[in-house]
């Protein structure tokens, strides 16, 4: 039996394989198929329309059509890998344009309204931020005073350079860092306490104050030095984020212009050769301008559209395994990558732009696995009932006693259009544990969120929503101790409520 099953399936496979002609199912019947269903002449439908072929060429209507596809393809790839770049290109952009500072200035982010546009800020503590192309520069020196401070050091692909403060290598006690670029060495003669290689000429430096002791913020938040490693000496420039302004990426072709101007102050790495043979063929390429014709700038303008259409779904609806906090609620870690952007055998392009896409800057310590020490975050997108979280509903987010944490923890809301802190008209986005909040006999604190008025005796424990607007959460855990790593410590989802 065994035998006489082989001998009938040898056959089948002999007048299987002689077939000059095979017809593939669901197609019409005047569609003219070679050996191994390769279509010879007709038209078939596909995902992106009718294909005609002829005498198995395809038209040339159709290779135009193909060809058309095959860029609007790879542009819509192109804006999820390019996320990390244009998002710090578009800040420096904004130091450099609107706050008049240029390579080392900093700028200082201390009020509500002066981080509005920054993707995900915290609304708790003062920030400082300088951008340096170190093409332009050379290698840089960084001085950090002494004391409880929180900054990075990221190359434009928002990798970590090097942590600074409490949680990089200096432990909070200050020091002087050495910056190189790409291909830079150290210039003879300078002393530094470390000395870090960037991935990219462009840099972004930024810090956070953590004291909640005003006159020690006020000494950290002007105690940092940036300067040229050859140029010791030269003034430190201190400015204010002034005006409306954003930093997340733009739409339409500003998208593509910004890629366009960072690609040309920045080596190509090998992982990107690939991207940048694609990106040829949409006008966009090293050592010539930005002129799409018309054709580029319909598809580039479309795959804007549909490329921010997949990166929100690649954050706020992740797929990632293993990406939930805890299986028993829907809060997630936002910060679901190595710093090294590295998997195991593969770059973690998705990873990479789900959080490039809602945040911005990454470090070591904020992907810590040490208690202690860092900051955690975990991200609230849907209620209890599993929908999206909306400005015209009325939410309790109930934070439990204990919250494991050294310094403090803080919860955020952010404008989903934006990724930015909302603005509500109140001046306020956060609740946080530094603050006088109404606590529950048992520990916990009871948050709201809402369109209206906060309820009855929970004013402090209340940010206002705004109605037909998409929001999200951040809870922070600053120096997270081990109930957040080991999982021990619940959060419960945030739920819609009626009364």
């Amino acid at each position: 039996m065994k035998n006489r099953l082989i001998q009938i399936l040898a056959i089948a496979l002999i007048v299987t394989g002689c077939k000059t002609e095979t017809k593939n199912e669901g197609q019409s019947s005047d569609i003219k198929y070679g050996k191994d269903g390769i279509v010879q002449n007709g038209t078939v439908d596909t995902r992106m329309g009718k294909l005609t072929f002829e005498n198995g060429y395809p038209s040339r209507k159709s290779v135009e059509n193909l060809f058309d596809e095959m860029d609007f393809q790879r542009a819509c790839q192109a804006y999820i890998w390019a996320l990390p770049i244009v998002s710090l290109a578009e800040w420096q952009g904004v130091h450099e344009g609107q706050f008049n500072a240029q390579d080392r200035d900093i700028v200082v982010y201390t009020t509500t309204e002066e981080k509005l546009g920054i993707l995900t800020a915290n609304a708790t503590t003062p920030y400082i931020v300088a951008f340096n192309d170190l093409g332009r520069s050379g290698p840089l020196i960084i001085e950090v005073p002494e004391g409880p401070t929180g900054g990075l050091v990221n190359d434009f692909w928002q990798r970590p350079v090097t942590d600074l403060g409490l949680a990089g290598p200096d432990k909070g006690k200050g020091g002087k860092y050495l910056i190189l670029g790409p291909g830079q060495t150290p210039p003879e003669g300078v002393k530094a306490d470390y000395v870090f290689e960037s991935g990219t000429m462009n840099i972004l430096f930024g810090t956070r104050i953590l004291t909640p002791d005003p006159a020690e913020g006020k000494r950290l938040l002007n105690s940092s030095l940036i300067y040229p490693a050859s140029t010791p000496g030269v003034e430190q420039k201190y400015s204010n984020a002034e005006g409306e302004w954003f930093q997340y990426q733009p739409r339409g072709l500003n998208y593509w212009e910004r890629l366009h101007e960072i690609i040309q102050r920045e080596p190509v790495a090998e992982r990107d050769r690939f991207m940048m043979a694609s990106l040829r063929f949409l006008g966009i390429e090293k050592g010539k301008p930005f002129e799409p014709n018309e054709r580029q700038k319909e598809i580039l303008k479309e795959a804007v559209l549909v490329g921010e259409a997949m990166a929100q779904s690649n954050s706020f609806e992740s797929r990632f395994q293993g990406v939930k906090y805890r299986e028993d609620a829907d809060w997630e870690y936002v910060i679901f990558l190595e710093p090294s952007q590295r998997g195991s055998d593969y770059e973690q392009l998705d990873e990479r732009a789900a959080y490039a896409y809602e945040a911005v800057t990454t470090s070591a310590g904020m992907t810590t696995k040490t208690p202690g020490v860092g900051s955690a975050y975990l991200g609230g997108y849907r209620d209890s009932d599993g929908n999206w979280l909306s400005g015209s509903s009325n939410y309790r987010m109930k934070v439990p006693a204990n919250a494991p944490m050294k310094q403090f923890w803080s919860v955020t809301i952010y404008n989903q259009a934006t990724r930015c802190l909302i603005e509500n008209g109140t001046g306020s986005a956060e609740s946080s544990s530094r603050q006088d909040l109404n606590i529950n006999e048992d520990g916990s604190v009871d948050l709201y969120f809402g369109p209206g008025k906060a309820p009855a005796g929970k004013e402090n424990n209340f940010i206002k929503t705004n109605p037909n607007e998409g929001f999200f959460v951040y809870l922070r855990l600053y120096a997270p101790t081990e109930p957040y790593f080991n999982k021990s410590w619940q959060l419960p989802n945030i739920e819609k409520i009626t009364d």
